[in-house]
């Protein structure tokens, strides 16, 4: 085609199609037909054109061809973890997260056979002791700095409603583990999983991030800032343009605020799929949920990826689960070829105007915490939690009048499920009666009080 065939073509401006969009709309208002506002307060408009844009976001790149195949493994048993560690890398995964629950297993053993230049390793620490710190200690010096520690001790906080032991020694404890890992890991999952919405897990996630940045802002520390690894862990949802955004804006506003302290701009970023949209019944749904939240995960440009078992809520862990979800992402890597483009969301008007939205609201209420005291001030005196609450509270509204539809459970039910021999675990809420130092962040479902009601009456 010669350059004369476009130019028989007039350019159109978003001025233009609107006008045009406006006709075709035959009086009726342009804002309340077809704007819609997202819980987030985004306005989500029909089209998106290239003359809104001036430059595209400025901030660090994406690379979705170096993301890695996760799977995580809760650690009960030494053996059998790191049984199934081997077995998950023979068959395609490339990284191994180790979920320690137990501060007096043997970590060399954990990690034996593994090879280290093929497999990443993390070891994320839910526990925290004198004994750990030591075996940390060992395990680094064994394996030349080749496995990840992750300990978050304002996450165990915010979850649990506890420190470990108390403030005094899990900082002492944390202090000793990052200075000898050098990493420092942010995880933002329970926010999701408690129904936050993208702007208060992006803020919350900074202003526990920024947290560890103060504690560590002083001169004794700038050898280890200038060494220190950030890696935060973030739970994707089903809205799957908006989560692309979410991630892409995690990683700019990460860039912002290392900056300001003089530490790494760049990020590592792990992924999983939310809790809060799985289902027990039609639990087949599950998978088509969970490939698309890897997706966006994927497409957002973070850095390993971690599927969910589709039987996950209700089975314990088996081989069967843990191989379909592996095979998800080994068929959107291998087959689907999710691997072969560079930051792939790049240049699309939408998703750029998702991602620069996000992050400026998500800056504006970062700002707001830290002028009022900061995230663990605003943990103590519960106005994190009534924030997540409220949230929470609209979406599970929106979920029991069928505005949110999970299909198979409130869209599309199948009368003749029956689950309730199916169940190996408890897959709903349980609240336990116990002292704690907070009110803890509550992870809960959309679909628990209508699966607990269907049970009943199977």
């Amino acid at each position: 085609m010669t350059k004369d065939f476009y130019e028989e073509f007039q350019e159109g401006s978003s001025k233009l199609w609107k006008q045009k969009i406006q006709v075709d709309l035959k009086g009726a208002d342009y804002n309340e037909t077809l704007v819609w506002k997202t819980n987030e307060g985004i306005d989500v408009k029909p089209f998106y054109h290239a003359d809104e844009f001036t430059s595209f976001l400025s901030g660090p790149k994406s690379k979705a061809s170096n993301w890695r195949i996760a799977e995580e493994i809760d650690v009960t048993s030494i053996t059998a973890a790191n049984s199934k560690a081997l077995n998950a890398t023979a068959k395609g995964a490339e990284a191994i997260i180790f979920n320690l629950l137990d501060d007096s297993l043997d970590l060399s053993k954990l990690v034996s056979g593994i090879d280290f230049k093929k497999v990443e390793v993390i070891i994320n620490c839910q526990c925290l002791s004198k004994r750990l710190k030591e075996q940390v200690n060992t395990l680094q010096e064994a394996n030349n700095d080749t496995i990840s520690i992750h300990c978050d001790i304002i996450h165990n906080l915010a979850k649990s409603g506890n420190w470990h032991k108390d403030l005094k020694i899990d900082h002492s404890y944390f202090e000793a583990i990052i200075e000898n890992t050098k990493s420092l890991s942010v995880d933002l999952t329970t926010y999701q999983n408690a129904g936050a919405t993208m702007i208060q897990q992006l803020a919350y996630g900074l202003a526990h991030a920024n947290e560890y940045l103060n504690h560590f802002d002083n001169d004794s520390y700038n050898e280890l800032k200038k060494d220190l690894d950030v890696t935060f862990t973030v739970a994707v949802g089903a809205n799957y343009f908006f989560e692309i955004a979410k991630i892409r804006a995690l990683r700019k506003l990460w860039s912002l605020v290392a900056q300001e302290y003089n530490v790494k701009t760049n990020c590592t970023i792990v992924a999983k799929p939310s809790k809060r949209n799985k289902t027990i019944y039609d639990y087949n749904v599950n998978m088509l949920r969970t490939t698309t939240e890897c997706m966006s995960a994927i497409l957002g440009g973070a850095d390993i990826v971690s599927n969910m078992p589709y039987d996950a809520l209700y089975h314990k862990s088996n081989d069967f689960g843990d191989r379909i979800a592996r095979n998800q992402l080994l068929i959107l890597k291998h087959e689907s070829y999710f691997n072969k483009v560079n930051n792939p969301a790049e240049g699309a008007y939408y998703i750029e105007s998702l991602t620069e939205q996000l992050a400026e609201k998500a800056l504006k209420l970062f700002k707001d915490i830290e002028a009022n005291g900061g995230f663990l001030a605003q943990l103590k005196n519960g106005k994190i939690q009534q924030k997540i609450k409220e949230t929470a509270a609209k979406e599970q509204s929106a979920f029991n009048s069928n505005k949110i539809s999970l299909v198979g459970t409130n869209k599309h039910p199948n009368p003749n499920d029956r689950m309730k021999d199916e169940l190996e675990k408890h897959p709903f809420l349980e609240i336990k009666s116990r002292k704690t130092l907070i009110e803890p962040i509550i992870e809960k479902r959309l679909a628990e009080a209508l699966e607990q009601n269907r049970l009943k009456d199977e």
